[in-house]
């Protein structure tokens, strides 16, 4: 604050140092009427005007920006298997490396599958009954249902897991066959209907 005040006080000589030259005839210049006006200053201000400014502080240093973490990319299975060139047949069944449940009707067998190998079965099955044939073909998991009762039948329908409308792998009875679903024990429903996700593949086979 006091050198801003000294600083307007050294202005105010200079212009009336330059002021009164050009009334006299010889006109200072701006530089020496300011040193003029410095002059006349006791030695303490004089030091505190001439004084060299300080250096600004450097600026501090910005650390390299760290190296990015690695994008890790989450693929659920069905994606996973989508990228497969060709799928190849899965030795022991007669179904491909797509399928993550696998049913073949003429044999009355089931497996899981993972990967293009057997993570269980085969297991026996019964399936449609004439007129209730369960059909053929290659299906995804579309729902769970832990204590399902059929509405069509009044029927019960354990550990049901449906991939074609109303077709389902559930427990049922091995020795009478189905309106369409695939009857498995109680062993192998449980089995099926924790290891099988929404949108995994079912194939069945002829």
């Amino acid at each position: 604050m006091r050198v801003r005040r000294v600083l307007a006080l050294v202005v105010v000589v200079a212009l009336t140092g330059l002021l009164s030259g050009a009334a006299g005839g010889a006109a200072p210049t701006a530089e020496a009427a300011v040193t003029a006006a410095v002059g006349l200053l006791p030695a303490r201000l004089q030091e505190a005007v001439t004084a060299p400014a300080a250096p600004a502080p450097a600026a501090p240093a910005v650390p390299d920006a760290a190296p990015a973490a690695p994008v890790v990319l989450q693929q659920s299975r069905q994606q996973v298997t989508s990228v497969r060139v060709a799928p190849v047949d899965v030795p022991g069944t007669p179904c491909t490396s797509i399928a993550r449940a696998c049913v073949d009707l003429s044999g009355d067998q089931a497996w899981l599958l993972d990967d293009g190998g057997i993570t269980y079965g085969p297991v026996p099955i019964t399936s449609g009954r004439a007129g209730f044939r369960t059909p053929p073909g290659t299906f995804p998991v579309t729902f769970h249902s832990r204590d399902h009762v059929s509405s069509i039948y009044d029927a019960p329908m354990p550990y049901s897991v449906f991939f074609n409308g109303g077709i389902a792998f559930h427990q049922g009875s091995l020795s009478q066959l189905s309106h369409g679903c695939i009857h498995l024990s109680r062993t192998a429903a449980q089995e099926f209907f924790g290891s099988l996700d929404r949108g995994d593949l079912v194939q069945v086979v002829a």
